[in-house]
C-alpha cells in the first residue's frame, strides 16, 4: 500500500482494512450462486434515473471520480512520450484555476496504467507523487500465453516498479465450469504479485452468463484477489450496470462472510460524466460510503477524464468548451 493510500485510510478501523488473505475454496458457496438476469436487468434499467445530483454536489461527485480514475493508455503505438504526457494528465487532471475555484488544490487520479514496457516511463514520471503504477499483465488481454510466461510476466513487472498489476483470468475455467483450475490460477498470480496489489479482469463479456459472472468473482476473491474488475476494455461488451450490479453484491456477500473487503474496477465504454455519477451512486447503495475511496474503487477509463474535466468547466464558467481542449497527452 503506498503512502498516499496509507494516508487515505488512517482514520478507517485497522482490523477491518486488512488485505483481503483469501480464503479456501468454498465449492458449496460458489455452486449455490444464482443470478436471475431479468430482475438484475430491470434493476439496472431503473437506475439512470434513481439518482440525480446538480450544480455544487454534482460537482463535488465529478471530482470523487477523477480521484477513482486508472488513466489508462493500452495502445500497440504507444510511446514514452505519450505515457508521459498520460502522467503529467494524471498529477493535474484538471486545470488548476479551476481547482482553485472549486475549492480543491490538490487533486490526482488514482493510478496510470500501461503495458509492462512503459512501467519504467511511468515510474520516473510520477515519481514523488504518491501515485501509484499499474501494469497489465498474464498475456493481456487474451490470457492464452503459457502460464509459466504470465506468472513470470507478473514479476518482472513488480520488478520493473508497477505497484498494481491488472491480471486476465483464463475464461475456459469460468465457462466448463472448473473452479478448482480457477482458484488455483488466481492464487498463483496473487502469489507473484508479492505486496504488489492484483485485479482479477473477469472479462464479463465473454462469460456467457450472469450467474458465471457472480461465481467467478467468489472464486477470485477467495483467491486472495484485491480487485475484481470487469474487463480488459478490448472484448465487444465491456463495463455493464447488470454486470456490476452482479459483481458488487457478490463483493458484499464476501464481505459478509469474511469480513475482508474487495475493490471493484470497472472498464471499457465508460467515458461520459453522467455514466460516471450513475457508477457512483450504485456504489453507494450496494456497498456504501467506505467504497468510494480510491484503494477500493477505481474507473479504467481515459477519455471519461475529458468529459469531466469539461462539466467542471460548465459548473465553473456556465459555458461548456470544446472536446479538444481537455486532451490527455
Amino acid at each position: 500500500m503506498d503512502s498516499q493510500t496509507q494516508d487515505r485510510t488512517a482514520h478507517l478501523p485497522q482490523l477491518a482494512d486488512l488485505r483481503n488473505p483469501g480464503t479456501p475454496l468454498d465449492l458449496d458457496w460458489v455452486t449455490g450462486v444464482q443470478a436471475n438476469t431479468s430482475a438484475i436487468e430491470r434493476r439496472a434499467a431503473t437506475l439512470p434515473g434513481r439518482r440525480s445530483v446538480k450544480k455544487a454536489y454534482q460537482a463535488a461527485w465529478l471530482l470523487k471520480a477523477i480521484s477513482c480514475i486508472d488513466l489508462t493508455t493500452l495502445s500497440g503505438d504507444d510511446t514514452e512520450g505519450r505515457v508521459r504526457r498520460l502522467c503529467a494528465k494524471a498529477r493535474q487532471p484538471v486545470r488548476a484555476d479551476l481547482l482553485a475555484t472549486l475549492g480543491l488544490p490538490d487533486l490526482t487520479t488514482g493510478a496510470v496504467c500501461v503495458y509492462h514496457d512503459m512501467i519504467p516511463a511511468a515510474v520516473a514520471a510520477l515519481q514523488g507523487t504518491g501515485i501509484p503504477v499499474a501494469a497489465v499483465s498474464t498475456g493481456f488481454p487474451a490470457g492464452l500465453s503459457p502460464f509459466h510466461l504470465r506468472i513470470a510476466e507478473i514479476e518482472e513487472s513488480v520488478k520493473a516498479g508497477a505497484h498494481e498489476i491488472d491480471i486476465v483470468i483464463s475464461r475456459r475455467h469460468v465457462l466448463t465450469g472448473n473452479w478448482q483450475a480457477l482458484y488455483d490460477e488466481m492464487q498463483a498470480f496473487r502469489n507473484a504479485c508479492g505486496d504488489a496489489h492484483v485485479k482479477a479482469i473477469l472479462a464479463t463479456g465473454e462469460l456467457g452468463s450472469l450467474r458465471n459472472v457472480a461465481r467467478a468473482s467468489l472464486v477470485c476473491m477467495m483467491a486472495g484477489a484485491d480487485f475484481i474488475k470487469t474487463s480488459t476494455g478490448k472484448e465487444s461488451v465491456n463495463a455493464t450496470l447488470p454486470v456490476t450490479l452482479v459483481m458488487l453484491r457478490a463483493i458484499r456477500d464476501y464481505y459478509d462472510r469474511t469480513g475482508y473487503r474487495v475493490g471493484y474496477k470497472p472498464a471499457g465504454g465508460i467515458s461520459k460524466a453522467k455514466d460516471a455519477l450513475v457508477y457512483l451512486s450504485l456504489i453507494k447503495d450496494e456497498l456504501g460510503d467506505r467504497w468510494l475511496q480510491p484503494d477500493l474503487f477505481r474507473f479504467g477509463a481515459s477519455s471519461l477524464l475529458g468529459d469531466i474535466e469539461r462539466q467542471l468547466e460548465h459548473h465553473v464558467t456556465g459555458a461548456y468548451s470544446a472536446g479538444y481542449r481537455h486532451g490527455m497527452g
